[in-house]
């Protein structure tokens, strides 16, 4: 696994970053396994791990923090979100006041069972909710010492290009895979702004060869479920990446994966799984980089995508 600053926190983390959400942290997903992902994510090197506070119906914190329980955290940056919570039946509730964020802040601390937070992200506030009161009570949540760094995680452009201006906020989220190269001057003006970029949805939920779609088992349903829900024109543009499957030397995962890589201003890209053949998989794409042919490939897929 290789390592890589996360923009001007001070903070390493690895390449691959896991991200303990969805399906993964619901209790229709067995504890053990759940827990012995992260166990392994340990093992192969990861050391971000990427969750929120309504993740996973309000599940994923508290889950994350018996994974690591008993393991040393010297190393680890532990990132969650506030501003919004499970409310029950599978909705979300947004909450971006001063007061709620701090206490979903304290919240998580808790439920993760560590002493501060190293990364704590407003989970895709609108601009106007980035209030000066609201980033006050951020200044406060650093001085006692309970948040060392700050980000937004938006897959809002105008969002994502107000936070750059905002000298609190360390690091940035952004969906970022092969079908998002639109991403790509962002994320340069966010690392030429001092600001870590973490890559959300960098396998792009599995659209590119429309792998969301191949079932498996009852995870897989539920992942399918979703897409059809909200990610139907994804579907529809991953069908173009299906060739990435054929990249020499590489899954299709780890091709997709070392596309996000290969852009400098990324420090992590962050990858959520059920198996551990995937999350395997997954990291060993450290570190790889792919031909040219696959390149070429790639930018003439993402023009056709995008027409």
């Amino acid at each position: 696994m290789l390592y890589r600053p996360l923009g001007a926190t001070g903070l390493t983390v690895s390449e691959i970053g896991f991200g303990a959400a969805s399906y993964w942290g619901l209790r229709r997903f067995p504890e053990r396994q759940a827990l012995g992902l992260v166990h392994a994510a340990l093992d192969a090197g990861i050391t971000f791990f990427d969750t929120g506070a309504g993740y996973s119906r309000g599940e994923a914190e508290p889950r994350l923090g018996r994974a690591l329980k008993g393991r040393s955290l010297q190393d680890l940056v532990i990132a969650t979100k506030a501003g919004t919570r499970h409310a029950g039946g599978g909705r979300m509730a947004r909450d971006f006041t001063p007061a709620a964020v701090t206490q979903s802040a304290e919240a998580s601390v808790r439920r993760l069972g560590i002493d501060h937070l190293p990364l704590l992200q407003l989970h895709g506030p609108a601009q106007a909710e980035l209030t000066d009161e609201l980033i006050e009570a951020l200044e406060r949540l650093r001085t006692r010492g309970l948040v060392r760094a700050f980000g937004v995680n938006s897959f809002d452009p105008a969002v994502i290009e107000a936070v750059l201006a905002l000298p609190l906020f360390d690091v940035v989220m952004v969906d970022f895979n092969v079908m998002r190269p639109e991403r790509e001057p962002l994320i340069q003006r966010a690392a030429a702004a001092g600001k870590g970029v973490l890559a959300g949805m960098a396998l792009g939920m599995g659209h590119p060869g429309r792998k969301a779609m191949k079932i498996r088992g009852p995870q897989d349903v539920w992942y399918a479920l979703r897409a059809l829900k909200n990610h139907r024109s994804d579907i529809a543009r991953g069908a173009c990446f299906g060739f990435l499957e054929h990249t020499p030397g590489m899954t299709g995962a780890q091709a997709a994966l070392a596309y996000v890589l290969a852009h400098p201003g990324v420090s992590c890209a962050v990858t959520g799984t059920t198996r551990l053949a995937h999350l395997q998989s997954n990291a060993a794409a450290s570190g790889l980089h792919l031909p040219p042919e696959v390149w070429a490939q790639i930018r003439a897929a993402q023009g056709i995508a995008a027409a």
